[in-house]
């Protein structure tokens, strides 16, 4: 089965207080963290502070099928430099199974497609 995950993550001012280039830095670690899952699990940043948003400034959106992957890779985050030194916070996460109540359809029920 397929999951999806919106994650609402929220940046706080301490991260825009850093230089740019440092952000950069942490941001190229997380993101050579987030590729070791890629074969198991995609990954996409969006930026929201600018729009209108409540309580988050940025969402990632990942898809997997694979649960355990998806975990371990927010366990790596969350070990990372931005997450332990309070630069960012997941704030929720939205999640859903991709046409869940077909496969329920087609594997409990023993309906056709």
């Amino acid at each position: 089965m397929r999951y999806m995950m919106i994650v609402l993550l929220e940046f706080y001012p301490s991260w825009l207080a850093l230089p740019r280039e440092e952000r950069r830095e942490h941001a190229g670690a997380l993101q050579a963290r987030i590729q070791k899952y890629s074969e198991h699990v995609q990954v996409r940043f969006f930026d929201a502070e600018a729009l209108p948003g409540k309580d988050y400034t940025d969402f990632v959106v990942c898809e997997t099928e694979d649960m355990k992957k998806y975990h371990y890779m927010w366990e790596e985050i969350r070990d990372s430099e931005p997450y332990t030194k309070g630069y960012m916070k997941i704030k929720d996460v939205v999640m859903g199974m991709e046409n869940a109540f077909q496969s329920y359809e087609s594997e409990m029920l023993q309906m056709d497609k």
